[in-house]
């Protein structure tokens, strides 16, 4: 909710810098839909409000969510509110997936990648973001936050193979987005003292990114996989 209040009003470029993972995650889904052929079958496992669904307008588009998330969502548009750990849907029926920033909010993660691999056809495609770094939400289904080895574990075990697994933001985008956390504790008129505080460094340090070259500290990770044929 903070972030969406942070973003709105923003210039493009500006949101852009402040919200990066956001931004990370909407360019992986839209070069993601852009590399799959016109009227691919897509499930979008834990769809929510359909946030990607324009992303998909010239695919066959599937959305599947439990539904119990948000409270304050409107989850009237889904296609289907299904457990994820057991779609109903046919093995093999779907040409890609996707699972965004929604992992961590199922109880068997192990059993949803499962199943999404199962209704993937041979060859098909699975776009996954994961938190690492990232405060509880949506509360209280809230249960994990995934490493990059956790990750390549869960899908490999599904059987699927890993095609890039990319973490979105090092130390210093880490560091700038907790600044910016910073700022909910300050109510009223301390707000604009808090922002005066933590808005210049929250805005620099991503500058200094590049120093994290191991990005260990990271708000998440990016990932793209596929059933082998």
């Amino acid at each position: 909710m903070m972030y969406g209040a942070i973003g709105r009003g923003l210039p493009p470029a500006l949101r852009r810098w402040i919200l990066h993972f956001e931004a990370r995650i909407e360019d992986s889904a839209s070069a993601f839909a852009a590399s799959l052929p016109s009227g691919s079958r897509v499930l979008d496992a834990g769809a929510g409000e359909l946030q990607y669904a324009h992303l998909f307008a010239r695919h066959r588009y599937l959305a599947v969510d439990l539904g119990v998330g948000d409270a304050a969502w409107d989850y009237g548009k889904l296609h289907c509110v299904a457990d994820l750990a057991r779609l109903p849907l046919a093995s093999a029926c779907c040409d890609a997936a996707i699972n965004i920033v929604t992992l961590e909010h199922v109880r068997e993660p192990a059993a949803v990648i499962a199943e999404l691999s199962r209704v993937l056809r041979p060859g098909g495609r699975l776009l996954l973001v994961v938190p690492h770094e990232w405060e509880v939400h949506q509360a209280p289904h809230d249960y994990y936050r995934y490493t990059r080895y956790g990750t390549r574990y869960l899908l490999e075990s599904a059987g699927l193979r890993v095609e890039s697994l990319e973490p979105a933001g090092g130390f210093f985008r880490l560091l700038s987005r907790r600044l910016l956390n910073a700022l909910q504790f300050f109510p009223g008129p301390l707000f604009l003292v808090a922002a005066l505080v933590f808005a210049p460094p929250a805005l620099l340090l991503p500058l200094l990114d590049g120093l994290d070259r191991d990005r260990n500290f990271t708000l998440g990770y990016i990932c793209t996989a596929v059933k082998p044929s």
